[in-house]
């Protein structure tokens, strides 16, 4: 079983993914580690802060062909990042398709204005963040937004995080 996890920075992403790690031990594949190891080792130009567009076409052909590979292996993933294309499923055949489930989590504004303290206190629970200086509530407000509005767009499922932070994923 594939499962995909994409959202908005700072939604809880690597973090849900951790917690299905520790419940289901299903390995998980940080897209974003992906990227630095990338970016580290010289393969590509693009840096950290490069355009989101630009790093999702460079590093989604990779992680779809992992996702391939996987499945035809018959092995269980978590694949978690904001580099998922909201068409992602446009890649891949029904005998793939039948073993990927799909979230992403999105923040509602509501939830942003009265929890943005616990949002920037858990944003290093995993994993540590070395610059998050951009992290404001207009900003994260900003992104969460058109989240939703590509997540309907598009007709995938979210997970709307409106009042508290509880998310548990059925598969």
């Amino acid at each position: 079983m594939i499962i995909l996890i994409a959202g908005a920075s700072h939604t809880g992403k690597t973090a849900l993914a951790q917690k299905i790690l520790e419940r289901y031990q299903y390995p998980y594949l940080s897209i974003d580690h992906l990227k630095m190891g990338l970016i580290r080792s010289g393969n590509t130009t693009l840096t950290p802060l490069s355009d989101d567009g630009l790093l999702t076409d460079y590093l989604w052909p990779i992680v779809r062909e992992m996702i391939k590979t996987v499945v035809e292996n018959n092995q269980n993933l978590v694949v978690e990042g904001c580099y998922i294309p909201y068409d992602w499923w446009k890649d891949f055949a029904a005998e793939y398709l039948d073993n990927i489930k799909y979230y992403c989590l999105v923040m509602s504004e509501k939830y942003i204005r009265n929890h943005f303290d616990d949002i920037k206190k858990y944003a290093n629970v995993v994993e540590n963040r070395l610059d998050d200086e951009w992290c404001k509530i207009e900003a994260v407000s900003r992104e969460n937004a058109e989240v939703l509005k590509q997540c309907q767009a598009y007709k995938v499922p979210y997970i709307l995080i409106d009042e508290e932070y509880q998310i548990d994923i059925e598969w």
